[in-house]
């Protein structure tokens, strides 16, 4: 079956069954590996990508739900919110072993398009979903806050 949807702004048909989940027409048919799968049951958050602005677990979405839908990966992740995120994980050194910080930025940098300058129970809540092995969990939120902070004084937030 052909599906159509638009993937990090370009429209890509992919011939595949409708109930594949996202996840893995996104690594097997359109190459794009920067979204991870952790455990395939909408539990890690390793898998999170956009789906209409929106943080959406790859894992367990069919194909067809997505359907003529907007996709952000990590990869085309290129909002004034995204790369603020990027640059303050880099800047606070969030990462160790880096396996579900895809994941973590999408849910970060959705939670500051909607909420730009979160409390940390906003964090802690839009984050909760999230899981890292390696417990990073501090480093993330003031990762987060940093990137609200360059938001707000570049005037993106």
């Amino acid at each position: 079956m052909s599906i159509e949807l638009t993937v990090n702004g370009q429209v890509r048909r992919l011939e595949a069954e409708p109930d594949m989940p996202l996840l893995w027409a996104l690594r097997d048919h359109l190459a794009l590996t920067g979204t991870k799968f952790g455990c395939g049951m909408s539990l890690c958050g390793a898998c999170t990508v956009h789906v209409e602005g929106q943080p959406t677990r790859s894992c367990i979405t069919p194909l067809a739900a997505v359907a003529g839908k907007h996709i952000t990966t990590i990869e085309g992740l290129a909002t004034a919110a995204g790369r603020a995120v990027q640059r303050a994980w880099i800047e606070l050194n969030v990462p160790q072993c880096g396996y579900c910080q895809s994941g973590q930025i999408m849910s970060a940098a959705a939670l500051l398009s909607s909420k730009p300058h979160p409390s940390d129970a906003d964090i802690d809540g839009a984050m909760a979903g999230n899981i890292c092995r390696c417990a990073t969990y501090v480093r993330i939120r003031q990762a987060i806050h940093r990137a609200a902070e360059t938001l707000a004084a570049s005037g993106a937030g």
